[in-house]
């Protein structure tokens, strides 16, 4: 399941415009979703072979070149597909969570 929370995540940051692996990584983190390089890049490069993204270099005055990621159509649909899924699954997740038991109260942790 945090494959497809990741994937999802990635596509919509993607989907936003052009950005680099790292800057990535940085709102992941914002977000307190922390993933390691180690996790990141085959996540890039499996969604770049399912043809849902594609990478450019851009030539950095400070270092070597940089990739930089933007989304396909095949990606753009493909995450609208994933926003409906999410939100049907945070609908139904919450539904359950909100319910109280008989005597009036929430879950319990026994």
């Amino acid at each position: 399941m945090r494959k497809g929370i990741l994937e999802c995540c990635i596509l919509h940051i993607i989907s936003r415009g052009e950005i680099y692996a790292s800057d990535m990584m940085e709102e992941l983190k914002e977000a307190r979703l922390i993933i390691v390089e180690g996790t990141l890049y085959p996540l890039l490069n499996r969604l770049k072979n399912a043809g849902l993204v594609t990478y450019h270099w851009v030539e950095s005055d400070s270092g070597p070149p940089r990739k930089y990621y933007s989304i396909t159509d095949d990606g753009r649909s493909f995450l609208s597909d994933l926003s409906h899924y999410w939100q049907n699954l945070d609908k139904s997740v919450n539904l359950i969570l909100s319910k109280t038991s008989p005597n009036g109260e929430g879950a319990s942790n026994s």
